[in-house]
């Protein structure tokens, strides 16, 4: 049997006295999975993100990735995870409005000490892949929104990460521009990227092979397209080339 990518037991998250966000939560995520996270606000979708991208620790309950138990570690080693093995897309792009488009993607791959030549060529390579190509010496604020997403997605890949996690990556693009980033992220998960993606948009999520729905911190359903809606415990488990 293989090992899942991601494999969440038992998982509880408070703050302070009796603020419990996260209650349990039991999740598995194979490689090559594409899962929408839905839910009202307040129901701990933020939360789950942030404990999968290692920005955050549970207060109980193990977080395994990759066969390897991350619930622990201190501050550095989940740095070091987050910055070689998960990728993140966020609805805000967080480029870096000082650089070009070509030193946006760098950035992560210089502070990974990778010569100067294999940076550039990866990142020329990864922006070919999400059409951008004649894209490469402009800077943030000359972009639309769908380009600077476009970037962002990009730059989440350099690395070549096992996991890669979508908090509203359409929210503050238009519709047109969101279906191209969305149709972007099926081609990523059509060629084995594993994609966690959290969104509010019911429309978005009624494409995605899977949707985990989630209220007051717990799974409430964990479906696939397809298949009569289960409980959390019911389900069954089911790269554009940019490497």
């Amino acid at each position: 049997m293989k090992t899942p990518i991601v494999d969440l037991e038992g998982i509880e998250k408070s703050y302070g006295a009796g603020l419990k966000v996260l209650s349990g939560v039991d999740f598995e995520l194979e490689a090559g999975e594409f899962v929408g996270v839905v839910g009202a606000s307040g129901s701990g979708k933020t939360t789950l993100m942030n404990i999968l991208g290692c920005l955050d620790k549970p207060t109980r309950g193990r977080y395994m990735l990759e066969g390897h138990d991350v619930s622990t570690l201190d501050d550095n080693r989940l740095s070091r995870i987050r910055n070689s093995r998960i990728g993140f897309v966020f609805q805000s792009f967080n480029l870096i409005p000082e650089l070009t488009v070509l030193e946006n993607l760098e950035v992560p791959l210089f502070y990974h000490k990778i010569p100067r030549r294999t940076r550039k060529q990866r990142s020329l390579e990864l922006l070919a892949a999400v059409g951008l190509s004649e894209r490469v010496t402009h800077y943030p604020n000359q972009l639309s929104g769908g380009e600077c997403q476009r970037v962002a997605i990009a730059r989440s890949l350099v690395n070549d990460p096992a996991l890669l996690l979508a908090d509203e990556p359409t929210g503050n693009l238009d519709s047109r521009s969101g279906h191209e980033v969305l149709e972007l992220f099926h081609k990523m998960h059509l060629s084995g990227r594993t994609i966690v993606m959290v969104t509010h948009n019911l429309d978005i999520a009624s494409e995605l092979p899977r949707v985990v729905e989630m209220c007051d911190g717990s799974i409430l359903t964990d479906r696939r397209r397809g298949q009569a809606d289960a409980g959390p415990d019911e389900g069954t488990s089911a790269e554009m080339e940019v490497s």
